[in-house]
């Protein structure tokens, strides 16, 4: 394949999904793909075998994982529009609002579903203002208690979604425990409870043991079935973006540019100023590696190599699953990274090629 395109080894994304399996299994909760994180459907088949389904955040997602996913296909969205929602409530098992208001709205439409509603507690563990959904003023769930006891005859479930890259299960317990807390009235009412994702419970050294057991006894005390929603923690570490060096200079600095671009393929970089992550990332010689769009700022990060950068030499960023494939995009018309799949034998497959064609159709 021509760089750049995303690698996906089903190898290292194995890894992440048999510690799903085994909290399932240990703990009693479900698990959930988060399709906003990570939506390659091409490999949905293996992962579809060590989680219970899919959760979604708009329409299409909601019918992607219908579609494509199977098992359970969770519906939630900041809001529904009204010529959204029957087509939505046609490809769910269950569906979330996120506010009374959009409740009271599609109560007719909805009776005879499973529905629920999320729950903000007002606590979280973002460690960035823009992705804090317990943000002052934030408009992710309803907070007051009472309010949401008020309702809590119109609905079977409630969503909690406020950890965020959360491995510090200390950190976690604790606020489960003001969850419970806070919101235990209702809680002993609801058939189900989803956690949300954020839970970076497949990386190294997390305690799962511990996990799993306060999953459990928070299932076991309110008499709900409890859901998960791993994004991060489902596809971590299991591919990358592969490019290739098309120039290098110097101004002060060793220079490399790629045929890749931090803006149109791994945006999220570029929003939290994070650098992208190279192995082993040691050797003598040190270069920043660019991006080929106009932005000056189009900057993966400073990295060591064993010898000087040269016109096509390949580098392989890694961590490059979520938040990427998912949010990749046209700017300046750079080529969208195709997406490959590296199978449990080794071999590698080609399953996504972008060209000017799908630049000119997403347009008008």
């Amino acid at each position: 394949m021509h760089t750049p395109f995303y690698l996906i080894d089903k190898s290292r994304l194995l890894v992440n999904l048999e510690k799903i399996a085994w909290l399932r299994t240990a703990s009693g909760a479900k698990s959930l793909l988060a399709l906003k994180c990570f939506a390659t459907w091409s490999v949905f088949d293996i992962m579809a075998d060590y989680m219970d389904g899919s959760t979604s955040s708009s329409l299409y997602e909601v019918k992607l994982g219908y579609e494509k996913f199977g098992g359970e296909t969770h519906a939630y969205s900041v809001a529904y529009a009204d010529h959204e929602i029957a087509e939505v409530l046609a490809n769910c098992d269950k569906v979330i609002f996120n506010s009374i208001g959009q409740l009271n709205r599609f109560d007719a439409a909805s009776q005879g579903h499973v529905r629920g509603l999320r729950v903000n507690p007002g606590v979280s563990t973002s460690e960035f203002d823009l992705a804090d959904p317990a943000r002052p003023f934030s408009r992710l769930g309803e907070h007051d208690p009472k309010q949401i006891a008020a309702v809590a005859d119109r609905i079977t479930g409630l969503m909690f979604h406020n950890n965020c890259e959360n491995d510090d299960f200390d950190r976690f317990d604790e606020m489960l425990t003001m969850i419970e807390t806070r919101f235990g009235d209702t809680l002993h009412k609801m058939n189900w409870i989803s956690l949300g994702g954020g839970i970076h419970f497949t990386g190294a050294d997390y305690p799962l043991e511990r996990l799993a057991a306060r999953l459990r006894r928070f299932g076991d005390d309110f008499g709900v079935q409890v859901y998960l929603e791993p994004g991060e923690a489902a596809i971590t570490g299991a591919a990358t973006l592969e490019v290739t060096v098309l120039d290098t200079l110097y101004n002060g600095k060793n220079l490399a540019i790629v045929d890749s671009s931090i803006e149109a393929h791994m945006l999220d970089l570029l929003i939290y100023r994070e650098p992208a992550k190279i192995t082993p990332d040691t050797g003598a010689h040190e270069w920043m590696i660019c991006g080929k769009s106009c932005l000056a700022g189009d900057i993966f990060g400073e990295f060591r190599f064993d010898a000087p950068l040269k016109s096509g030499d390949r580098i392989s960023f890694q961590d490059a699953a979520g938040y990427t494939m998912v949010k990749k995009n046209w700017f300046n018309g750079v080529k969208m990274p195709g997406i490959a799949i590296r199978e449990l034998d080794g071999t590698i497959t080609e399953v996504r090629e972008f060209d000017y064609a799908d630049f000119k159709s997403a347009l008008s």
